[in-house]
């Protein structure tokens, strides 16, 4: 029996380690992006370290960069809004005291919840979870710092394609979710809307206008005949 959980608890840390690197990876092009945005580095280091919502920021600073802070607050604060789900899911994991419940609720991330939900027990929960939000966590910020101090020696991080890295990483975030179809119809709608309203709106608010894509889940289902 300790045998099987020694093993898997191998198998959580070696999971844990590979989705830490890449996350530093991604930190890192976050920070170099941001600092090719204009943002200050003091304001890159505090956004990862206080904020620390990956695809958030990654919107943020394109939305900052082209001129409108409150669609960058409101567009985060939409994306952010599955973490209300992730406290109701994670209940006791993250412990009974309002110190530990505040910082897991920081650390809380896709990556972190979902390993926890998969373990059997609550304290294989609770385990899991601070033995792989603490990692991301660390390793992010290291990351953005990292990516800050390259850009600043390159020069225009642009000339190593890190400008990329911020439509590249939403997409990244995106693809896990398109695989219904009911979902991939509202990601075209969505786009169709942002791409038709983008050379007549200012920056930002195609990106907010293409949240009417989810009218397509008002409408009717067609009906399938039954077999017969």
């Amino acid at each position: 029996m300790r045998s099987a959980e020694r093993t898997r608890a191998v198998g959580v840390l070696r999971d844990a380690a590979a989705i830490a690197l890449a996350c530093g990876v991604v930190g890192a092009s976050f920070g170099a992006v941001a600092l090719a945005a204009g943002l200050p580095i003091p304001a890159i280091v505090a956004m990862s370290t206080l904020v620390f919502a990956g695809g958030s920021q990654f919107m943020a600073v394109g939305l900052i960069a082209a001129g409108s802070p409150l669609a960058a607050v409101f567009a985060g604060l939409l994306l952010n809004a599955r973490h209300l789900p992730f406290g109701l899911a994670l209940g006791d994991t993250l412990g009974q005291r309002w110190r530990d419940r505040l910082l897991g609720s920081h650390l809380m991330t896709d990556e972190s919840t979902a390993f926890a939900l998969a373990q059997p027990d609550p304290a294989g929960r609770r385990r899991v979870f601070w033995l792989t939000g603490i990692p991301i966590f660390l390793a992010w910020n290291i990351g953005t710092v990292l990516g800050v101090l390259l850009a600043t020696r390159v020069g225009d991080p642009t000339r190593l394609g890190v400008d990329a890295a911020f439509p590249a990483g939403l997409l990244a975030l995106l693809l896990p979710s398109l695989r219904s179809a009911e979902t991939r119809r509202v990601a075209l709608v969505g786009a169709a809307v942002a791409l038709v309203a983008t050379p007549l709106l200012p920056a930002g608010l195609p990106v907010l206008l293409a949240l009417a894509g989810l009218g397509v889940l008002l409408l009717p289902r067609p009906r399938r005949e039954p077999a017969c």
